[in-house]
């Protein structure tokens, strides 16, 4: 009797906060009938993604959407750029939007964004980011070497950076590498390289921006003790997804370069005005690999006929957390070189690295 007692007391309350966590549950119908349960994340332009009670994470269709309520508030954009937080039902052909016990009702295609409330933190922590916040640094220390009748040894470091927010990208990359034989006794530097640089983008609209840029390189083997470049431009976005982006850049730059032979008498600098044209591609091939590539031509116009081309490409595949595999190719071409030097020279390093994100 005491159990029965105790269970009648305890039934109705507990079959009650079952009906309110179920209650809190959002939903959305879609037009061929299926119902979704679970917690709205987000919405934009085309889809509204939810963690739902039975399929984890899932990504539907907002044009095939025919009803949707969500009983926590959620932060709202509507389509004239008022934000709001509030509950949000579907009435008739309407979704009505509740907030601070004000209703409002609205055509469905004029809820352009939803965010809960980890998505609207992530959201202003992107569009107002700290300088420190953001960043994602990768690279890797590349070791090999030889002893017995004959010594080698070579040593790189392939180190980027980037930081992107909703309103510009910061990037940095710095390349060295070094390599050295030891024949018979007489040791010799078979390869010697140093190449780094930033460029800075600022949106000016949703696809076009701005853009700085800054290099810096020397080259024992192609005699070139110092090369430094400032310029800028324009961007378009050509292609942008989930997956990826191909950016298309133009623009205008500054070239000094100071070539040192090995005969002190035949050193030379040239400085020139060039018009550069190019690209930056990225592009995740799955959930732990992906690709990364950029082109620039640079036509001097100060020297007509004279040109460089830059060719930079990286595949980085995640293996743990922050331990990645990495395999970078970096590619200079300059149509004049110093006198007995080739036109191309490429350095390309692959080894275990890490990734390291704040």
């Amino acid at each position: 009797m005491q159990f029965r007692s105790i269970f009648g007391r305890v039934a109705p309350a507990a079959i009650g906060l079952l009906s309110i966590v179920v209650g809190w549950a959002d939903q959305i119908v879609m037009k061929n009938g299926d119902r979704v349960t679970g917690s709205v994340i987000k919405k934009d332009a085309k889809s509204v993604t939810v963690k739902s009670d039975n399929f984890g994470v899932v990504t539907l269709d907002w044009a095939n959407v025919t009803s949707i309520t969500v009983d926590k508030p959620i932060n709202v954009v509507l389509g004239d750029g008022k934000a709001v937080q509030g509950t949000i039902a579907t009435a008739g052909d309407k979704v009505e939007v509740t907030s601070s016990g004000v209703k409002q009702s609205v055509p469905p295609a004029d809820i352009a964004v939803l965010r809960d409330d980890a998505e609207q933190k992530n959201y202003v922590r992107m569009l107002k980011p700290g300088f420190a916040d953001l960043w994602v640094i990768s690279g890797n220390i590349g070791l090999a070497g030889t002893t017995g009748n004959a010594k080698t040894a070579s040593f790189s470091i392939p180190v980027s950076l980037a930081r992107i927010s909703n309103s510009s990208k910061t990037t940095a990359y710095f390349n060295y590498i070094r390599a050295s034989a030891d024949v018979a006794g007489v040791s010799t530097a078979t390869a010697q390289a140093v190449r780094g640089g930033w460029a800075y983008n600022r949106n000016l609209k949703p696809r076009l921006f701005a853009t700085v840029f800054n290099d810096y390189e020397y080259d024992k083997f192609q005699s070139l003790d110092l090369r430094a470049v400032i310029g800028g431009g324009l961007g378009y976005i050509a292609w942008k997804s989930d997956r990826g982006r191909l950016d298309l850049l133009g623009g205008a730059d500054f070239n000094h370069e100071k070539f040192d032979p090995a005969r002190p008498k035949l050193a030379f600098t040239r400085n020139s005005a060039e018009l550069y044209w190019g690209d930056d591609f990225n592009y995740k091939l799955s959930s732990r690999a992906s690709l990364n590539q950029s082109y620039r031509m640079f036509n001097n116009l100060s020297n007509s006929g004279e040109y460089r081309q830059n060719f930079d490409a990286g595949l980085g595949v995640k293996l743990a957390k922050s331990l990645t595999w990495n395999v970078s190719f970096s590619d200079r071409f300059l149509s004049n070189p110093a006198p007995g030097r080739l036109k191309n020279d490429v350095l390309y390093t692959t080894g275990l690295g890490f990734t390291l994100a704040k």
